[in-house]
Order: C-alpha cells, then structure tokens, then sequence
C-alpha cells in the first residue's frame, strides 16, 4: 500500500492528529501519514505506548507520542488559547513535563465482576472500567496497593456495585479512602484494621455517603509546603505530582519576585502561601473551611505572618480597595477560572500577579480582563504535570 497518504500536521485538543486534509485520526502522530482508508504509516514522533492498558484506559491519551511531541502539545494548547482572545505573551518558557510514575494522588474505580472486583482507571468517555495491570503514571507506592484492594474488596462490593478509591502519598505514607464499599460490623472494622497494619498505611478511611471518616490513623496525617507540615483532611486536593507542585511554585516564585505583602486566593491547603510565604506578611483567602483551618494550623505552627480567612471568592471577591494592600497577588482557582475576581484585579494597582491554572481556556478569558485594565502578560510557563494525559497547567505572570 503508498504511503502517499495525508501527512499529519498536529496534534488536536483531544489527542487526535489532524491531518493536512482536516481529518481527526485517532492514534496518529505529528509527521505520520494516514492512509484514505485509515491506516496509519509510523513517522518520526510515533513511539511505541509503554502499557498494555493504552489506549483502552482513559487514564493517558497520549503515549504513543514521543517527549518532543507532547511538549509542543503543551504549549500550544496554553498559547492557542492565549491568540483565541488576542494576547501574546512576551516570553514562554520552557514546557515542564513530570516524569513517568511520579503521580502522587489518583481516583480510582472499582466495579464487581463475574471475576470479582475490577480496580483501575475508567475506559475514556465510559464508565466501563479498565483492571489494572500495570501502569506508568502512578507512584509505584500508590499502584503497589492496587492488588491487596481488589482482594480487600473482594466480598464488600454489591452484586454490579462500585467504589471510588482515592490514594495519595502523605508525609506519613500512603492515604486511602473508599468510597462505595461495604464494611459492616466488627468483622468489617477488623478487616480495615488488619488492612490498614498489613500494609503500613497512612490513613485509611471510609465514605458511606456522608464524607469520608478516618478508621485507621495511627499519627495525624500531614502535607508539607515549604517545609511546613499542615493537616490533610481526607480526600483533600493536592497537586497531581510533586514535581509539577515545584515547577508551579517556581513560577510563581518568579512571577511575584520580592514582593514583601502577599495574597494568596483560592489558597487550598497553602500550596503557595506556606512555600512562598516565609518572610513575608500572607493574606490567605479559600472557600473551603476544612482546608482553611488546615492552612490557620501550618502557618500558626510556622509562625508565620499570615491571616487566613474562609472566603467564598466567586460570590465575594477580594474588592479593589483590598487587592490595593498587596504588591503581589497569587491566584489559583478551579477550572472555570475567576471571572469575578479578574475583574476586580483589572481595577487594581497591585504590581505583580501570579495567575496559576488548570484550565488554558478559562486561563486565557481572565487573563484578557487583566490586559484590558493595562497588566502586561509577562511570562507564561506551560506544566504538564499529568503526564501522557491532554490536561494541561500553567502559570501566567503579569506586571502592571
């Protein structure tokens, strides 16, 4: 058969190639050359995928591309978003992409098979559930637990039931919590106990419903933050990878260079305000309480300079007059950015913004509010943090 075929030119949002005729090929790489009835001739960025499991599992959408190609796609989807609202920024550094097995937390599913439990990452756009054999993203720590779980579960899920099983790595170790399971009586306690011993874990906690309740904790459980240790309330957000924490940090270090009073929103567990925060007065705002109170505790324990204040900062941003004490500004909010607080920072006179995201197109939405009140877009700095997947961080850094 030619290889004559259409020529691929790129990778599109969802991992696909798009080739020079405007076709969506699955599985295609920048510089392989697809056939009319499909097939797919190998060019110099297609690699082999490292595991079994791709591209069934939903958990990667891109390893059968190889570094280069990944990179690229990183950055241009921060930038085409940036263009789609007509910022260009005036320097993009260096994509940051975490190495293999570096996920520190990760969700997973478990369903009842005829074979007993299936425990792993869902199949893309499916509820269907892919048994993990192996895997290439997560901390060989989280997925050492994955088969003393599918035994652990093995008679506590419901006939086609399922459970949620969140891991994480602590200060302490490992931190489970299942949500879904059933574990009745004082068989079920000693079955969590013995578990949780056998395997030296962290924390382990259970979820009926009603938010997840710790039955094993031998030490309080912590995370640190620039050497600060702050309680972790079970099912907590962290960064996906420690790596990736440190390169948004860094940037976010860069982007509000000495700026001596602070403001940390959307502030979580302190992320930034303890890492960033030594030597300097904090102001720290998160609409969450539990995670406020774990932040009040690690910056009280530092000694720090820090006020922390549960806030809800979609309904009751930070007003201009406030965001006019701070020489640098830190935000970090959810994926559908922060639109209420952007406009209120459009009208400020703070010098430095450090605008981390999960999310380019909501990044870039705010990010043009910010430029029509006169900041700079100085600096972006795209992170892929969940490797071989297509969502992509960054960190944007603007000056006025």
């Amino acid at each position: 058969m030619s290889v004559d075929g259409s020529l691929v030119l790129r990778v599109a949002a969802l991992g696909d190639g798009l080739t020079e005729d405007g076709r969506h090929v699955a599985l295609a790489a920048p510089g392989d050359r697809v056939d009319t009835d499909g097939t797919i001739h190998f060019g110099p960025h297609h690699q082999e995928p490292p595991c079994r499991h791709f591209p069934e599992c939903g958990g990667c959408q891109l390893q059968h591309l190889d570094d280069a190609t990944i990179a690229d796609f990183v950055r241009d989807r921060v930038l085409n978003a940036l263009e789609a609202n007509e910022i260009v920024p005036d320097d993009v550094a260096p994509v940051h992409l975490s190495p293999p097995q570096s996920r520190r937390r990760a969700v997973l599913h478990a369903i009842n098979g005829p074979k007993g439990p299936r425990i792993g990452f869902t199949k893309e756009r499916s509820h269907h559930v892919i048994d993990m054999s192996e895997c290439h993203v997560l901390d060989p720590r989280l997925f050492a637990m994955v088969a003393p779980l599918r035994a652990l579960l093995g008679n506590r899920l419901a006939k086609g039931g399922a459970a949620e099983i969140t891991l994480a790595i602590v200060d302490q170790g490992v931190d489970v919590a299942i949500k879904g399971a059933r574990f009745e009586g004082l068989e079920g306690h000693d079955a969590i106990i013995d578990f949780a011993e056998q395997h030296g874990l962290a924390r382990l906690s259970l979820d009926d419903g009603y938010g997840p309740e710790p039955r094993w904790e031998p030490r309080p459980v912590t995370i640190s933050f620039g050497g600060i240790a702050v309680p972790l309330p079970p099912g907590a957000f962290l960064q996906a990878t420690a790596d990736g924490e440190a390169a948004l940090i860094e940037a976010a270090r860069g982007g509000i260079g000495d700026a001596a009073t602070i403001a940390d929103l959307f502030a979580g567990l302190g992320t930034f305000a303890l890492s960033l925060g030594q030597g300097r007065r904090v102001y720290a705002a998160e609409g969450e309480r539990a995670l406020v109170e774990s932040l009040k505790a690690g910056a009280n324990a530092a000694r720090l300079h820090a006020v922390c204040e549960h806030r809800d900062l979609f309904r009751r941003p930070l007003e201009t007059a406030e965001l006019d004490r701070f020489e640098a500004v830190i935000l970090d909010p959810p994926r559908a950015g922060a639109r209420e607080q952007s406009i209120r920072l459009a009208e400020a006179k703070t010098p430095h913004i450090a605008y981390v995201s999960c999310n380019p197109a909501s990044f870039a939405k705010d990010a043009a509010r910010l430029v029509a009140g006169g900041y700079r877009l100085r600096r972006v700095t795209p992170v892929g943090q969940f490797r071989w997947s297509t969502h992509v961080e960054l960190v944007g850094t603007f000056e006025r």
